[in-house]
């Protein structure tokens, strides 16, 4: 892995912050702390590790990613902008009346969204039956699911844990974007799920946890999950809730609340003007 790679995906992983602030802020509502906590991981699936195609999105032997916390659906939704699944203007049109950037996804409307979620909860569980079907069918796609802290305090969690184990799906790769935080406040204190790794690893899965804003470790968690067989993977992966953005990082009043004019001005200053990245769509 070359430092020139590493650094660009660096790159797209600020460009994404960047355009979650920009659409956030023109919406003038939505989530930015976790979409914000997520953009490390959602670049480096989306520029070094999915097998997509943005001119065939529907392809059957694609790999799939599940946004399971709908609600980071800005995170999505500029990492689909800038690998060229949608025109990145689009980004402008997140929560008005007819756009397909809707406030959670809509797998009917906009290209690249593989589940309509929202429901916390179900992503799991969705992943869950692609990641068995694709085995059914004889096909060598990869399933990757994104949790969110608060979500896995619901039961279809586990259940869905469960099963995963229980079939075996070894072609599944969860993440938790664990930054202890949720709308209501510390995930400790509103309904503590710790010990995370450890609840996981009883639940038979695979389990590794990492600092998930350091893009090497990130490639590294993954390519080691791909060689996992028998057991389905949870990366568990150390997050800072509004990262990249001083007045944002663990502040939870900043989970649903888009910024004002001179808060968008403020936190693009801090996440810098590198101008756009050579190649994107």
């Amino acid at each position: 892995m070359v430092h020139r790679e590493i650094e660009m995906l660096r790159v797209r992983a600020n460009e994404i912050r960047k355009d979650i602030i920009r659409m956030l802020g023109r919406a003038g509502s939505g989530h930015p702390g976790g979409s914000l906590s997520a953009a490390d991981i959602v670049a480096a699936l989306y520029f070094k590790v999915l097998r997509i195609d943005p001119q065939n999105p529907r392809r059957p032997d694609r790999d799939r990613f599940i946004l399971s916390k709908g609600h980071a659906a800005p995170v999505l939704y500029a990492a689909l902008a800038q690998r060229g699944f949608f025109p990145r203007e689009e980004l402008d049109t997140l929560r008005r009346l007819g756009s397909r950037l809707q406030g959670h996804p809509d797998m009917k409307k906009l290209p690249g969204v593989e589940m309509s979620t929202g429901s916390l909860g179900q992503g799991l569980s969705v992943a869950n039956g692609v990641a068995l079907a694709g085995k059914l069918d004889g096909l060598d796609y990869r399933v990757y699911v994104l949790l969110g802290d608060g979500e896995i305090q619901e039961g279809q969690v586990w259940e869905a844990a469960m099963a995963a184990a229980h079939y075996k799906l070894d072609n599944l790769t969860a993440f938790l974007d664990h930054n202890r935080m949720q709308i209501d406040g510390p995930i400790e204190k509103v309904m503590s799920p710790e010990p995370v790794p450890d609840k996981w690893r009883a639940f038979g899965w695979d389990v590794q946890v990492i600092d998930g804003h350091d893009m090497a470790g990130i490639l590294r968690a993954l390519e080691k999950a791909g060689s996992v067989k028998g057991k389905p993977q949870m990366i568990v992966a150390e997050t800072v809730k509004g990262k990249g953005v001083s007045f944002m990082e663990n502040q939870v009043g900043w989970h649903g609340v888009a910024p004002k004019p001179g808060e968008v001005e403020r936190a693009l200053a801090e996440l810098g003007d590198r101008g756009p990245v050579e190649g994107e769509g």
